[in-house]
């Protein structure tokens, strides 16, 4: 997609945008953030609507602010938006996709909740828990991965592969706090050495 061009949105693309949240939600599986590589998919290389860039700066924006995680999607839908003719557009790409990747899963969480608390002795429930503990991190490694990737070869970046398997393990085996971990890789980066 040209940076420059408008899209042309119909209703169907509005409610193509809209069912697409809907259906992630429900495969949201250790937050809306292990969805991104299928969000990229669907936004980036199917339906043309963001590019790389955008993508990327609007995972890292949200990711960067307080607050909740999901605000990522608020700001894809408001890049769609405004691809598609401008602020109110924008705001009407925020309001869908919110609402879309919300509204299942809050559902099913507050449904899910209840029900699991009233029955949480059963082998069934206990074993469930345990059990999407690996497909979470499986989600967020993918998620990784594709971020990472957008920009070409990865491989060369090796530094930055290498402080982030060396973070993760000390997230592992130690006590460290992730925030020091965080500001180590700032100061790294602010001076340039990754």
């Amino acid at each position: 997609m040209n940076e420059s061009a408008t899209l042309v949105f119909g209703l169907h693309d509005w409610f193509s945008l809209f069912f697409h949240y809907l259906t992630l939600s429900l495969l949201s599986i250790g937050g809306a953030i292990t969805t991104a590589p299928d969000m990229h998919r669907f936004l980036v290389e199917q339906q043309h609507w963001l590019t790389d860039a955008q993508f990327n700066a609007s995972i890292a924006i949200a990711q960067a602010a307080p607050g909740p995680n999901v605000l990522f999607v608020a700001l894809l839908g408001w890049n769609v938006g405004l691809n598609a003719g401008g602020a109110l557009t924008g705001l009407l790409g925020v309001f869908l996709s919110l609402l879309g990747i919300l509204l299942p899963s809050t559902v099913l969480t507050y449904a899910a909740a209840q029900w699991g608390h009233r029955n949480r002795e059963l082998l069934a429930v206990r074993a469930f828990k345990q059990g999407m503990a690996p497909i979470v991190v499986a989600l967020l490694i993918a998620t990784g991965w594709i971020l990472a990737s957008a920009n070409g070869n990865s491989l060369k970046d090796w530094p930055v592969w290498l402080l982030t398997a060396t973070a993760a393990l000390l997230v592992w085996r130690t006590r460290i706090h992730l925030l020091w971990l965080l500001g180590a890789g700032a100061l790294l980066g602010w001076y340039g050495l990754i």
